[in-house]
């Protein structure tokens, strides 16, 4: 079947979309059709210094750093070069660091080492972390999970096997297309357009029994995954920038988010305790002290207790009745002696044993000391009864041992019966239960962010796959199971089976994507709101989403820990970017340099574990583990060795590390409190790259820095000579850190790359962040999703549901380093405006600012909102289906309704529309239900469900596209665009949390101006200052002030950035003061102002609230059916309400009657009829209840009042009203 076309309505048949130019467009568009064939080379001219010498882009091609370019030059040399040139535009990137030196220019190592970063975020960072983790899901975790339920038999023939050799993913395709036959041409922006799923065929290789034969078959289609974009399997991986433009999407597009169903779905970091750990807790109001551990396989997931309740220990888990003797669990697991048990609990500690000996009380009440006796008494507490052990005597002692060998504490491995490991995992954990019980400070800190793991993409999907494959193997054995009972089964193929069961698999995937529900029966995991659409109001909110890390709090509580901002996540998250309100704190974001880790093989580390020298625990006794000096190791919290010279154990390993014999991934610590050596290899740990120190000499040299910047090495390379490396938040806790070179001493052991990655990359775009008081950057942080901008590249080409656009946006003039590591500078979001700083007007209270009318003119602030309307024509069982119509003409003309339709009653491109027109002249057939079987026929008749448009604001039609969904269905999609301006409430903001709205508009010829006669686009009230300490923004309006004099870009980075002092010698040799202070005219009475006032450009962002979307008014208008009360809220038209509070007030004025106004009158006055003698209400003059006329009057109540009255009497509750004269006679 030949890919379905995405048809338009143009002449030309390639474009998929036709526009209308507008006067605005034209322009904005040739703008950015200029931007973006624009080369490299012109790109250094504007992004870089002015005093850029024009020799460095001669080398421009050793520029880079990048790990695949430079392995394949080797085979391709001269091609490869020319290519480059022409298209990597990472050269251009790099420009603007360098600072205008050239490369043969020397180097400073303290300032310079900061190229490590743009290098760093080549291959980690940002959004490469989702990325990497789909990756390794899509390589590794299938091919595990298919490994661990690899053969499905069963029940019926004994004979009968179906075995997965393999299992891998392709390419991705549309569906319908063979996977096998040709490659697809299918492209993330086709399924944004389309309304499909991006997303490719899961295969695997079968090895099954037919007959008596077996039968191998590859390459069989069992479902399809979700394709991440970038990811290594999606089309758009490893293509520069002119392939990008081909296949319709952006390069600056971050990628790692999903297309399902035509919606951009990401799924966010979720952060959770570590599995696998022991973590200690007390609660001194119970006197109790636990030690937790959430054990987790691929087979099981369960957790387990070890708790300390009046001096006695137990073990907890959910597989048992009752709480097990901790003794007794020792025993059952083959530690025989009481004498062993003390030794490998507690040592040769007094205190500690005669904290423990109670505890041999419980075991010698049950009268049990073998480990028969013991697995008997657990094995008949248990809540699982096991199915395939016969009802024999001897068999609570089987299922006892079951338990112990894999339910409980699973991760733990077990080969044949060999039960130690798991013993000594008890005693550990009851030894630390006893320390935290003598010491209070031994407990663990759930809020550290050691003990927090990050669940990426990949994780959460590998969870969802293991869940669905599981119940798709079940649902194959139970389909063969009904087949091979009948008798005619001859010729039965299993091939059969395994087709009609493929859809699950991907329906499953999609409705997790789409919903965001896990809702795993395995794992009894249920958890919303891990995915969300991907929020595209401008680049920083897309780039925003995805480092953003949710937590599984309850927001509802109002607790303080989890909320606060940790010592341990310096570095690893930033402290400025998280909401206000309730969710702050919980939903944080990942800072610029941090990198997730994927899972690495346990295996070789633990060999080489003894290769250093360690002794293997099993072997060991309580005096060797306990003994003085003996230091215990553990791998992923489970205790592998025993070492007595840990020092010396930690530096061999750090220095295979550093040589690239171990993964760099892997961490090591040492915890002196539990005399314990801890490596991790676990996946979700958080760390960030730091420089090595050795003996006081940073390991990052001007040589390196050379090559790195020639393109000779890049950032692995630094990691494979031992020069940086990865450290986690637990080895961090080992190391000394020098924030600068010159901060190193001789116990130093790391460098920082560049104090401003604290900072994520949302923060990144304020200018002097460490000038301003803290809350506002967090302000700031909030509203920089929210400006209005260039989103992506092929923002023209998209059609989203709605869509903001800035006609011109600038690149801000004072710049940071962030802002061009993430390219903000490509896609920004604001404009430039010259402000001053002085009250005028009285319109500009409280924030408010006053816009020059002449910049407004000039398309300062002017943005344009595209909205999608979107219908699918249904086809029904019956064979009818849904059509568009013609528009309805009188005399040879449309109808004023059907003014905007063509001859295909489809609205033409470039009409402006109102409200109430037609823009889709949709028909459906009048019988879509009749089955047409028997005298069941329908009619051929149709009736008109026309799509009208509905909003108040005229609009005008952008685009029209007609194509095909999934699953064949027409689909009718049409945008509309509005152009704004900005008016009298709109609301602006700095990069400082300082936001404001529009208070007035004044004419240029009243504002004030300057001696070179520039006129402010902006006056901004000076009170916004003091209470603010808002100093970064005085020296940003600094910095660009002298940066426009100068010609060159400043710097407003954090921790660092172009000085005042430069910037103040840089105005007056340009003739200005150095306060950024100018004189000014007034434009009224033509007279000097009598001050001097802070004069210059300061970078504005307009943000998405428009007064425009807000205004809201109403008289008379729609009511609720039921109260007969106005209708609440703007799209209904709703009335405004006098709540509680504003009633309040009224009472306290004592103004009644218009309190009886607002609240009845105005809303739902009723008249009814009440019988004075019975209270209940009649009908026309008549009381039913007293069968009479008499004593019946008329009354004005509330609607809701009387329906009260009624639904209380209709629940047999009768409530009377009694009436008295108003006026009574004297």
């Amino acid at each position: 079947m030949a890919p379905p076309s995405t048809r338009t309505r143009s002449s030309e048949p390639k474009n998929a979309v036709k526009a209308a130019p507008s006067a605005q467009e034209s322009v904005s568009k040739s703008k950015s059709s200029r931007s973006k064939t624009s080369k490299p080379g012109q790109d250094v001219q504007t992004d870089g210094p002015a005093k850029q010498p024009s020799s460095t882009l001669k080398h421009g091609d050793s520029h880079t750093g990048d790990p695949e370019k430079t392995r394949k030059n080797t085979s391709r040399p001269k091609q490869r070069v020319k290519q480059r040139k022409q298209e990597d535009d990472f050269d251009a990137l790099l420009e603007p660091f360098y600072e205008g030196k050239s490369l043969t220019a020397s180097i400073d190592t303290a300032r310079d080492k900061w190229n490590l970063l743009p290098a760093f975020l080549k291959v980690k960072g940002l959004v490469k972390q989702h990325i990497e983790s789909f990756n390794y899901f899509v390589e590794v975790e299938l091919k595990k999970i298919v490994q661990a339920n690899q053969t499905v038999l069963s029940d019926v023939d004994p004979r009968f096997f179906l075995t997965y050799t393999d299992i891998y993913v392709g390419k991705p395709n549309r569906i319908g297309e063979d996977s096998n036959a040709w490659s697809s041409t299918v492209t993330p922006n086709e399924c944004r357009l389309r309304d499909a799923t991006y997303a490719a065929p899961i295969m695997v290789d079968l090895l099954y029994s037919r007959g008596i034969h077996s039968v191998r078959r590859k390459g069989l289609t069992i479902g399809r995954l979700p394709m991440m974009l970038q990811s290594s399997q999606c089309v758009l991986s490893g293509k520069n920038e002119k392939e990008m433009a081909l296949l319709h999407e952006c390069p600056l597009d971050p990628g790692g988010y999903f297309v399902v169903n035509g919606t951009e779905k990401v799924i966010l970091v979720q952060e959770q305790l570590s599995k696998n750990r022991i973590l200690v807790e007390k609660d001194p109001k119970k006197d109790i002290v636990q030690a937790s551990v959430t054990s987790s396989t691929h087979e099981r997931k369960s957790k387990c207790y070890v708790v300390m309740k009046n001096g006695r220990i137990w073990l907890k888990h959910n597989v048992l009745t009752e709480d097990v003797p901790i003794v007794l669990v020792l025993k059952a697991l083959g530690i025989s002696t009481d004498k062993e048990i003390l030794a490998l609990t507690v040592g040769s500690d007094k205190l500690y044993q005669d904290l423990f000996l109670i505890n041999y009380e419980e075991c010698s009440k049950l009268g049990i000391s073998t480990q028969t006796e013991a697995l008997d008494w657990i094995g008949s507490r248990l809540k699982i009864k096991s199915r395939l052990l016969d009802r024999t005597g001897g068999r609570t002692v089987q299922e006892g041992l079951e338990a112990m060998r894999s339910v409980i504490l699973t991760h733990v491995p077990v080969s044949g019966m060999n039960l130690r490991p798991k013993a000594l995992y008890f005693a550990f954990m009851v030894r630390r239960v006893l320390m935290a019980h003598c010491d209070g400070r031994l407990v663990d800190d759930r809020d550290y962010y050691g003990n927090k793991r990050l669940e990426l993409a990949g994780q959460l999907l590998s969870l969802l796959f293991e869940d669905l494959f599981k119940k798709f193997n079940h649902d194959i054995r139970m389909t063969i199971d009904k087949v091979l009972k009948k008798p005619s089964r001859l010729d039965f193929d299993a091939l059969t089976v395994v087709s009609v069961h493929s859809n699950h698999i991907t329906q499953g995937m999609n409705r997790a994507l789409s919903s965001g529900n896990w809702d795993l029966k395995r794992f009894r995991m249920k958890r919303a709101g891990i995915t969300h659409v991907l929020s595209r109001l401008s680049y920083i909110s897309a780039l925003g989403m995805m480092t953003r890390i949710t937590s599984q709090f309850e927001k509802t509580r109002k607790i303080s820990g989890p909320r606060a901002l940790q010592p341990s996540q310096f570095g690893m998250l930033c402290p400025s970017d998280t909401p206000e309100g309730e969710s702050c704190g919980l939903v944080k974001n990942l800072a610029l340099m941090t990198h997730i880790t994927t899972d690495d093989e346990e295996t070789p580390v633990r060999n080489l574990i003894y290769i250093l020298g360690a002794q293997d625990i099993e072997t060991a006794d309580g005096r060797d583990m306990h003994g003085k000096g003996a230091y215990i190791i553990f791998i992923n919290g489970t205790p592998v060795a025993i070492t007595r010279l840990p020092k010396q154990f930690l530096v061999g390993f750090r220095r295979l590390r550093r040589m690239g014999r171990v993964s760099e991934f892997v961490s090591i610590f040492i915890n002196h409190h539990h005399n314990a050596v801890h490596i991790a290899t676990d996946e979700g740990r958080i760390c960030r790259p730091l420089i090595i120190v050795e003996k006081g000499k940073s390991k990052v040299t001007k040589r390196s820095l050379q090559a790195l910047r020639k393109g000779k090495i890049d950032f692995d390379g630094f990691l494979s000579r031992g020069m940086v490396e990865y450290l986690d938040v637990n080895e961090e806790n080992d190391a000394n850190i020098a924030m600068y070179e010159p901060d190193i001493n001789e116990t130093t052991t790391h460098l920082e790359i560049e104090p401003f990655t604290i900072l994520g990359a949302v923060a990144g775009l304020i200018p002097y962040p460490h000038h301003n008081q803290s809350p506002r950057n967090t302000y700031q942080c909030a509203m920089g999703k929210q400006a209005i901008g260039a989103i992506a590249n092929n923002q023209f080409i998209r059609i989203d549901s709605l869509l903001y656009l800035m006609v011109y946006p600038q690149k801000p003039l004072v710049k940071t380093r962030a802002i061009e590591l993430i390219k903000y500078d490509k896609l920004p979001a604001g404009q430039n405006a010259i402000v001053a700083v002085m009250s005028y007007s009285g319109y500009d209270i409280e924030d408010a600012l006053v816009l020059n009318k002449a910049s407004v003119d000039r398309g300062f602030g002017r943005c344009q909102l595209f909205r999608k309307w979107t219908t699918t024509l249904r086809k029904y069982p019956n064979g009818t289906e849904d059509r568009v119509g013609d528009p309805i003409k009188e005399n040879g003309v449309a109808v004023k309704k059907h003014a905007l339709l063509d001859e295909n009653g489809l609205a033409q491109v470039g009409e402006k529309v109102t409200k109430g027109e037609v823009y889709i002249a949709k028909q459906v057939p009048l019988n879509a239900g009749a089955t047409s079987l028997g005298s069941d026929y329908g009619t051929a008749e149709y009736r008109d469900m026309p799509m009208t448009y509905r909003l108040d604001d005229d609009a005008y039609i952008d685009k029209v596209l007609l194509s095909v969904t999934e699953s064949e269905n027409r689909l009718l999609k049409i945008q509309t665009r509005q152009t704004r301006r900005p008016e009298v409430g709109d609301k602006f903001s700095s990069r400082h949390g300082q936001k404001g709205v529009v208070g007035l508009v004044a004419e240029q010829a009243d504002l004030p101006f300057t001696a070179d006669g520039i006129v402010p686009d902006i006056i901004m009230n000076p009170h916004g200052f003091p209470s603010r300490m808002t100093v970064g923004k005085m020296l940003e309006l600094i910095s660009g002030k002298a940066g426009i004099l100068e010609g060159i870009p400043t710097y407003g980075t954090a921790f660092g950035g172009s000085k005042v002092e430069d910037m103040a010698d840089l105005l007056m040799k340009h003739g200005y003061s150095t306060g950024g202070k100018d004189m000014l005219t007034s434009g009224i009475t033509g007279e000097s102002l009598p001050a001097y006032v802070f004069f210059g450009p300061i970078y504005y962002q307009k943000l998405k609230h428009m007064v425009q979307d807000k205004v809201h008014s109403r008289a008379r208008g729609p009511r609720a059916t039921l109260t007969r009360q106005p209708t609440e809220g703007r799209s209904r038209d709703g009335g405004l309400r006098l709540g509680e509070m504003e009633r309040d007030c009224l009472i306290a004025y004592g103004a009644s009657q218009l309190l009886l106004e607002r609240l009845m009158l105005s809303s739902d006055a009723h008249q009814v009829d009440i019988c004075g003698e019975c209270g209940m209400m009649g009908y026309a003059g008549y009381c039913q209840s007293c069968k009479k006329t008499e004593k019946v009057v008329k009354m004005t109540i509330p609607y809701a009042a009387k329906l009260l009255v009624q639904e209380l009497v209709s629940m047999n509750v009768a409530a009377r009203f009694t009436l008295e004269d108003e006026f009574p006679a004297a």
